[in-house]
This record gives structure tokens, C-alpha cells and sequence, in this order.
């Protein structure tokens, strides 16, 4: 498996002959392109058409029920099998800067794939499937700049699929309840904004 997972990093990893334009749209996307996520969740959160903010609501509830669960997974995985970057083992080409610490699975991909097939499973079949293109450009760029490993990103999608399925197991013994609780929350420390009709209730 290592093995494999050696040849299919060197087969998409830049090289110094790589297009300049190339490694510049890589570094965008592996940087920046995560920051979706986030505005993602609070316009879903903030801002909709009255009869569809609560079904946002609970898919930003349960998606980020997905994300804690997934990235804990991922933070006991790299404690337990700690593998060291391809930079670090000697192996490719590094054009990306990053920290020398383990990469397996891969932070940026299991939070991407995450989002990604919460919107599969919980959202519609559209939303899911541009999410998962971003997902796997993001998993491309990152290996392509010689920063992960292949297996790294397929680590992140195994691990986005365990996260998605503990939310839905928890939403089913007390989601509603969380969803209550925690609109209550927003509506309390949000309440000016709201008056003022910049966010939704």
C-alpha cells in the first residue's frame, strides 16, 4: 500500500518543470478555497426565506455535528499512526510552506469531505456534488504541491463518511432538542442584530 501510495503522489506531484500559472492556481486552491466552509455555514445559518431557515438550520447543526466527530477522528488517527510528509520522508517536490508535523489523514480534506457529503446526504444532490469537486481539487492541490499523500485524502473522505454517520445517529436521539437550545442561544446574543433586520430569527 505504501507503495502505491508513493507512486500515485510522484505521478500527481509538481515538478520544477510544472507551469508556473498551475502551482500559482494550486496555492489558491489549497489555501483559500477552505474558506467556503465557514461562509458556507453562516449565511446558512443567518440569513434565508422563512419557511426553509429551519431546515437550514438543522443542516448547519448537523454538519457541524459531522465536523467536530470527523476531525476528533482524524486527530486520534494521526496520534496512533503517525506518518510522516512526503517533504519530510525526502520524496517529490515541496512548493507549498508547511509545518513538518504528520499528515495522515489530511485536516483540509476531512473537513472539506465532510461538508461535502453532509450536503450528499442532508442538502440536495447539486450543493453535495459541487462541494465534493471542491473537495477533490483541494485533495489534488494539496498533493500536488507535495504536502500529502494520496492516502491522506482518502483518510479524510473515510473519516468525513464516520463523522456524517455519528451526526445522523445523534440528530436521531436528540438533534431537535439541540437545535432548540442552541436557537435559543443565537436569538439571545444575536438579539440586536436581529431587531434590526440584519439577520434572520
Amino acid at each position: 500500500m505504501e507503495a502505491l501510495n508513493q507512486k500515485l503522489f510522484l505521478w500527481i506531484n509538481a515538478t520544477p518543470d510544472s507551469p508556473g500559472w498551475l502551482i500559482a492556481l494550486a496555492t489558491f486552491i489549497a489555501r483559500d478555497a477552505i474558506a467556503i466552509v465557514p461562509m458556507l455555514i453562516a449565511a446558512l445559518w443567518l440569513w434565508g426565506t422563512r419557511h426553509r431557515l429551519n431546515a437550514q438550520r438543522e443542516l448547519v447543526l448537523k454538519t457541524a455535528i459531522a465536523l467536530v466527530y470527523a476531525l476528533l477522528i482524524s486527530w486520534c488517527l494521526g496520534s496512533l499512526f503517525p506518518h510522516p510528509r512526503p517533504f519530510v520522508a525526502g520524496i517529490g517536490h515541496q512548493f507549498l510552506s508547511h509545518a513538518p508535523d504528520y499528515s495522515y489523514p489530511s485536516d483540509h480534506g476531512t473537513t472539506m469531505f465532510t461538508v461535502a457529503l453532509a450536503f450528499l446526504c442532508w442538502h440536495r444532490l447539486w450543493s453535495g456534488l459541487t462541494l465534493l469537486a471542491v473537495a477533490i481539487a483541494i485533495a489534488w492541490s494539496r498533493i500536488y504541491l507535495g504536502v500529502h499523500w494520496p492516502l491522506d485524502m482518502l483518510g479524510g473522505l473515510l473519516v468525513g463518511m464516520l463523522g456524517c454517520l455519528f451526526a445522523q445517529v445523534v440528530w436521531l436521539f436528540g438533534g431537535t432538542r439541540l437545535l432548540r437550545l442552541i436557537s435559543s442561544c443565537y436569538r439571545t446574543l444575536f438579539s440586536l442584530l436581529i431587531r434590526k433586520g440584519w439577520v434572520k430569527e
